[in-house]
């Protein structure tokens, strides 16, 4: 079987080593065909807590590394810098 990867968006590094990313999958409802988004957190493992809120990540899936973290981090595929400066209204 293949190693199953997702592109999320952390949410959270709040945690020593651990990262919950945030992944977004877009599918059609079966009935009515509206494409419908449905978004899943998952908890990763960040070695070396280079994971900041709001950088844009790649995981792979692993063995179980604890109770409910069952992910790595693969790599950071775009940083984030300084969100709480930038004016939404402005």
């Amino acid at each position: 079987m293949p190693i199953k990867e997702r592109t999320g968006v952390v949410v959270s590094n709040k945690m020593d080593k651990t990262a919950v990313v945030s992944v977004v999958s877009r599918g059609t409802h079966g009935k009515y065909g509206k494409i419908v988004c449905k978004t899943k957190l998952y908890k990763v493992h960040d070695e070396t807590n280079i994971c900041s809120i709001g950088d844009l990540v790649t995981i792979n899936e692993s063995k179980p590394l604890s109770k409910t973290k069952r992910w790595i981090l693969a790599f950071v595929k775009q940083k984030t810098f300084n969100t709480n400066s930038f004016n939404c209204g402005d």
